[in-house]
């Protein structure tokens, strides 16, 4: 049966229309993104067959353009539009902080931050560059790699501190395993460069380490 057939309150764009986006599962959101099924198949059952082939909603929106453009009812133009999608969710994040005080939106920056870092496949170190009143002024991946306090150069983060007249930051890591536990090396790291951009009389407010669910604070641990 297509979907047209089915009853209003089930279709998802009249759904998300009626009750909101918060209301559809997964498969019915992917169908709305897909807008048509194949041969056999409706645009939700599609949707589902995706979402079991890769796992999970995220692991569709990660896969690589080969991977993503190999499976049936998907391709490169799908494959461009999903990434411009992702793009615009970054760039509405980004939005968000700039607006007000990072430290007055305090999930918001973990939202932003979480956009930016998870679906690294690699351990990537960045940085939230903010002015006196914690407004953001940008943000840069500075070192990718294995991130340790040898890999990680506290001159780097000096200069592009410097460069963005920054009076603060907030440091912030992935963990591609996952697991957002702080290693040793990491509670190290953080020590050296709060101390070397205390010289230049930048702060260092928080260090958030990126894993699955809730980025981690090191500050509200009482880590930094």
């Amino acid at each position: 049966m297509s979907i047209r057939d089915w009853p209003a309150a089930e279709r998802p764009r009249e759904k998300l229309l009626e009750q909101g986006p918060a209301s559809l599962s997964d498969a019915e959101l992917l169908a709305i993104f897909l807008r048509t099924g194949v041969s056999g198949r409706s645009a939700v059952d599609l949707a589902r067959h995706l979402l079991n082939k890769f796992a999970s909603l995220r692991a569709l929106l990660e896969a690589d353009q080969v991977s993503f453009s190999q499976e049936l009812g998907l391709g490169p133009a799908k494959y461009a539009q999903l990434q411009a999608v992702l793009e615009m969710a970054r760039r509405h994040l980004a939005e968000r902080l700039r607006r007000d005080s990072a430290l007055e939106s305090p999930q918001a920056v973990r939202d932003y931050l979480k956009a930016q870092l998870r679906h690294e496949l690699h351990e990537v170190f960045g940085c939230l560059f903010l002015d006196s009143k914690h407004r953001v002024l940008g943000f840069e991946a500075l070192f990718r790699g294995s991130i340790d306090s040898a890999s990680v150069y506290p001159r780097q983060v000096i200069k592009r501190a410097l460069a963005h007249n920054a009076a603060a930051l907030i440091l912030c890591h992935n963990h591609p395993s996952g697991v957002a536990e702080p290693s040793q090396a990491d509670r190290v790291l953080t020590r050296r460069l709060k101390e070397a951009l205390a010289l230049i009389d930048v702060r260092v407010l928080d260090h958030f380490i990126i894993g699955e669910g809730e980025p981690l604070s090191m500050a509200e641990y009482g880590w930094l």
